[in-house]
């Protein structure tokens, strides 16, 4: 058998191109593995046997475990039988009751649906109420009130009746009252501050002079970023301050829309902005103007003091229009009337465009303000529309908030034009009079002079 082993290894080591010791290694490996194998064959064959013996050994203690195991298996399907027995009773008991609890509430059942019904809008007025921020802990206590008579199992207690009825009549009461508690306030900068409010019926509530928002969503005070125009808040300090009487102030009725609206009213300067670069420049014109005529104002009435002191001291000529009308016809009173007409007419020309000096820059602007304001007016139409090209005219206040910035250069217009075309035609009614003073003056010195030579 070891010769045809060793044959057959040596054709196929001859086949391989192996040497002769490499093969006699290979068959000496062969023999120790089916000697290991032999070895270990025998050893499980005795591990075996021994388990084996082990086995009957303990079989008198398996069958002690397997008759325990059978008993407690009967124990619990008794014990499971009973249960099961119990339940079917307890059951029918429990429907019974219900059935008996269902009977005797009769009406209560109602009445437990009406306190469900009234805890739950007493909920929603009282968390949008400015009461809350006095008395916070009110909705908790109602919104486990609900709940409980959500459920058919559980009653209410006389001593929770009343408690629902004493917090709707003290929100009633509440509404009615003007008082003062601490709280804590966000101011207009972000911070917390405890202060002193006062609560003002259920309409607004008030701090250090400033109008303050509840927002019932987090339960917080915060200062108006914004407050409304001084007319309604110049009082606050004053009411805030009595401790009895009357005193006036102003309140939202509608407890906080109107406010908002309010608030939201662009102020004086805001609306100027709105104007942009056309808006200014018709604000510069009206400035000009306004100078412009105070300064021919100033200057005309000065003029007119002289003119009339001059009337008065015909023979001592000054420096003034009509000095310097009265001079010329002292230097030519000897000339014929004709030659004197026009030698005062020359120098009541020569002095009336003094008057008239800077006026037509007056009515200039008082035309030009109103068409910047068009030109304005019409440069807003057209953003406007843009935007509605984009975003649709689905939103109101889009339409209406860029109508009212191009109407505001129309009205910056019309507030510039219409005072100087008033100082306009005031500043030109001054020029008008002292240029007639100064033809009745020289008609009158015409009028002497052809009446002396007529009696020559």
């Amino acid at each position: 058998m070891k010769n045809r082993t060793l044959k057959l290894l040596g054709a196929v080591a001859l086949s391989m191109g192996l040497s002769a010791p490499t093969l006699a290694a290979e068959a000496v490996n062969l023999d120790e593995l089916l000697r290991q194998v032999e070895t270990g064959r025998v050893k499980d064959a005795q591990e075996a046997q021994q388990r084996l013996a082990d086995f009957r050994a303990d079989r008198a203690s398996q069958q002690q475990k397997l008759a325990n195991m059978r008993a407690e298996k009967t124990r619990q399907e008794n014990l499971s039988a009973q249960l099961e027995a119990t339940f079917e009773a307890n059951d029918v008991e429990i429907f019974e009751l219900e059935a008996a609890l269902q009977d005797r509430l009769g009406d209560l059942k109602e009445l437990f649906g009406v306190l469900q019904q009234a805890s739950g809008d007493a909920i929603g007025q009282f968390s949008n109420s400015l009461t809350q921020v006095q008395y916070p802990e009110r909705t908790q206590w109602l919104t486990e009130f609900a709940a409980k008579m959500g459920q058919t199992t559980r009653m209410a207690s006389l001593d929770e009746i009343e408690r629902l009825w004493f917090e709707i009549q003290r929100e009633m009461t509440e509404t009615g009252k003007v008082v003062e508690f601490p709280a804590t306030v966000v101011t207009a900068t972000g911070e917390e501050a405890e202060k002193t409010v006062t609560r003002i019926g259920a309409f607004n509530l008030v701090a250090d002079g400033k109008y303050l928002e509840y927002l019932p969503e987090t339960g917080r005070v915060l200062e108006l970023q914004r407050q409304p125009q001084s007319r309604y808040t110049n009082r606050l300090d004053d009411f805030e301050s009595a401790t009895s009487g009357h005193s006036p102030v102003a309140i939202d009725p509608t407890r906080g829309q109107l406010l908002g609206l309010l608030v939201q009213t662009p102020s004086l300067s805001e609306r100027i902005a709105q104007g942009k670069e056309v808006g200014w420049v018709i604000i510069a014109l009206g400035i000009i103007g306004v100078a412009i005529a105070i300064w021919r104002w100033i200057v005309l009435t000065g003029v007119g003091a002289k003119v009339r002191s001059q009337i008065k001291n015909p023979e001592n000529p000054g420096n003034n229009p009509l000095g310097r009308v009265l001079k010329v016809y002292q230097e030519h009173k000897g000339e014929d009337v004709e030659a004197l007409e026009l030698r005062l007419g020359e120098a009541i020309l020569r002095e009336t465009p003094k008057f008239q000096s800077m006026l037509p820059m007056l009515k200039i602007i008082s035309v030009v303000a109103p068409l910047l304001g068009l030109l304005g007016t019409v440069t807003g139409m057209i953003v406007t529309f843009q935007a509605i090209t984009l975003y649709g005219a689905g939103d109101p206040k889009l339409m209406a908030g860029g109508i009212s910035t191009a109407l505001m250069t129309t009205v910056l217009g019309l507030v510039v034009a219409i005072p100087t075309v008033f100082l306009h035609t005031l500043v030109s009614g001054q020029a008008r009079k002292l240029t007639q003073i100064l033809q009745e003056e020289s008609a009158g010195l015409l009028a002497e002079q052809a009446e002396a030579q007529r009696g020559a």
